[in-house]
Formats: structure tokens, C-alpha cells, sequence
């Protein structure tokens, strides 16, 4: 399956009617790379979860997304204490062929041990989730993607808290998605990383600051601008209302 262009038309995403993006619109065009950065608390991730499906929209629309996306969720919000082994885990990424009430395809096991491998996880298939270190659990996180095989990859601060070998693997494969000409859109703070490797750039502060060109968006005075909107954040404000901030 090709992607296909994931359009945002003047999107508001809220937490209990308080805005957590305001009024975003433009494309994710196909085959594009794409950071998402911005101050602690500018949305940014509340964006991903949307763009799967998984937090309603206030106002706006999402076209283009349903059907197509798979979601790397930060690592540090996912329970490790549940008694899953690492083969079991990666089956997950199955489920759309398999369902509820389906048998997993008879390649299933095959093909998982080889995501596995492609991680550098050989040999993992019955150790325990809960007893993977940081970067060995990202590893598995990856290679349940790589058994889904969306043409759309959402990826929530996939670099955090890795040693650099899992961070340069990781990459690599991120490099591979796009190559294969999937959508590749990732929530990262490492600004010198964003710069070598991803060509497009989203800036948001809640709303957004600049789109578009790395190079174009990550000025000076673009992120400036981010780090005052941050610190004039008011958490008791009225709850959202539809309009624009001006």
C-alpha cells in the first residue's frame, strides 16, 4: 500500500476542552520525513496519538490517516510488568491481518524472529518484556512495527534514553522506511538530529510556528518565539472555544 496524503485542516486537539493544538493546518505529503518538535507540553504528541486515531478532534479534520498509520508510543508510558514474551509482543503487529477472531497467518512466527533479527534481537524470541533493558525494549517496540508494515509510521521520542548503537540502528531503519518510500513522522527534541536527518519540520507551540523546509523552520527566531509561547502558557485559562488565537 502506498500512503497517501495526510491533509490537517485547522485541527484543535484538547484535554478536557483546554487547547493542546490549536488550529493546525497543512500536509504530510507521501513518502516525506518529518519532525515534530517543540517546547514540553506543546502537543505534540497528543498530534501522533490524533493522527492514529486514538484522541478525538475538537474542531478540524484529519484526511487521509485512517487505515494506514502505526504508532510508536513513548516507551515510558507502556506497562513492562505484563508476562509477555518478546516474540509474543512483535506478533502484535499482526493484528490487522489476524483480528480477534482470526488465525495469525502461518508465516506469522517466521516473520516475527526475522523483525526480531533486523533489530538485533536474535535469540529473544522467549525472554521476558519486563526483563529488556531500555534500548533492547525500543528494539522490540520497532520490530512490531516492522511486522505491521503501514505505509504511515508515527514515531513518539523513539531516541530517548537509548545508548548510541541502538539509536544508530534505530535510525537506520527509520532511513529504510523512507527509502521504501513510506511517511515517516517523528516527535524528537535532538534539534542537531532533526537537521542531518529529517528534511521537514513541524514547530509547534501548541499552535504551530512553522512548517515546512528544516532549514526554514528552525531559525532563531521561530524558536525563540516557541519558548515564549511555552512560558506564557496559562493552564487555568478558559477552556477552548473554537476561535484562533490571535
Amino acid at each position: 500500500m502506498s500512503p497517501a496524503t495526510i491533509r490537517l485542516a485547522e485541527l484543535t486537539l484538547s484535554h478536557a476542552r483546554h487547547p493542546a493544538v490549536h488550529h493546525l493546518s497543512g500536509s504530510f505529503l507521501p513518502g516525506s520525513l518529518t519532525a515534530v518538535v517543540g517546547p514540553n507540553g506543546a502537543g505534540k504528541s497528543t498530534l501522533l496519538r490524533a493522527l492514529a486515531g486514538l484522541h478525538p478532534v475538537h474542531e478540524g479534520r484529519i484526511e487521509g490517516a485512517a487505515g494506514q498509520v502505526a504508532l510508536l508510543p513513548q516507551a515510558a508510558t507502556l506497562d513492562r510488568h505484563f508476562p509477555l514474551s518478546c516474540l509474543d509482543v512483535v506478533l502484535f503487529g499482526l493484528w490487522a491481518e489476524g483480528g480477534a477472531f482470526r488465525a495469525l497467518p502461518r508465516d506469522a512466527a517466521a516473520r516475527a524472529r526475522a523483525a526480531l533479527a533486523a533489530t538485533g534481537l536474535t535469540g529473544f524470541e522467549r525472554r521476558p518484556v519486563g526483563s529488556l533493558s531500555a534500548g533492547q525494549f525500543q528494539r522490540l517496540l520497532f520490530a512490531r512495527l516492522l511486522l505491521q508494515n503501514a505505509p504511515v509510521l508515527l514515531l513518539d521520542e523513539p531516541f530517548t534514553a537509548l545508548d548510541a548503537r541502538t539509536a544508530a540502528d534505530l535510525l537506520t531503519l527509520i532511513r529504510r522506511w523512507h527509502g521504501e518510500g513510506r511517511t515517516v513522522i517523528a516527535v524528537l527534541h535532538d534539534l542537531d538530529l532533526v537537521r542531518a536527518e529529517f528534511p521537514e519540520t513541524l514547530l509547534l507551540a501548541r499552535d504551530p510556528i512553522g512548517w515546512g523546509a528544516t532549514a526554514e523552520v528552525l531559525t532563531a527566531s521561530n524558536r525563540l518565539r516557541a519558548r515564549m509561547m511555552a512560558e506564557a502558557w496559562d493552564d487555568a485559562a478558559p477552556p477552548c472555544d473554537g476561535r484562533a488565537v490571535a
